[in-house]
């Protein structure tokens, strides 16, 4: 299978299974109605613009820091091979808002009800492979998008869902785009 599918495919497992296993934990474990965790009356809402706002702001933070050249060898592998995808615009904008709704309905609606926004924070940037022991570079990007990420998850229950998955949506488009960018 060509290395762009499995791409797709992740993004729609992401989209799709991420926010069932999260909104399923809150059926089964939560008095909560699931429709309301969506809050789509809050969608238009003007913290959902400030959460895209939030996210590019970050991102330009973490782009311009992961250009030091203690990050070159880190950042090297990961170009090659999102560039060799061929990734066209839509395909940035769908891989970024798959990541952004799933990531944050089962991180911040799902997890962080039982893990609270400090152990969500951490277990979040390890599964992207942020804390790695082998590599302190790469547990240093993990430090430096640590607040991003406990921000969001104090955020979620100030702001709400729409501002968290705008700001992390955002953050991704950035990222993309800078690496892609990147000769």
């Amino acid at each position: 299978m060509r290395p762009k599918v499995q791409f797709h495919i992740l993004s729609w497992i992401t989209l799709l299974l991420f926010p069932a296993i999260g909104l399923t934990l809150l059926w089964l474990f939560e008095d909560i109605e699931i429709i309301s965790v969506f809050e789509f009356d809050q969608f238009f809402s003007p913290l959902t613009l400030l959460g895209l706002e939030f996210g590019f702001i970050y991102g330009f933070l973490v782009l311009g820091v992961s250009q030091f050249p203690i990050f070159e060898e880190m950042s090297g592998p990961q170009t090659k091979m999102l560039k060799n995808l061929n990734l066209n615009w839509v395909d940035i904008l769908f891989m970024s808002f798959c990541a952004g709704f799933g990531e944050e309905l089962l991180f911040r609606a799902g997890i962080q009800t039982w893990l609270g926004p400090w152990l969500t924070t951490f277990l979040f940037i390890a599964v992207h492979g942020y804390f790695n022991p082998k590599s302190w570079k790469k547990s240093m990007l993990g430090v430096l998008l640590f607040p991003f990420i406990l921000i969001l998850s104090y955020a979620y229950e100030i702001f709400g869902l729409w501002f968290c998955v705008a700001a992390h949506f955002s953050y991704d488009l950035l990222m993309f785009m800078g690496v892609l960018k990147r000769d």
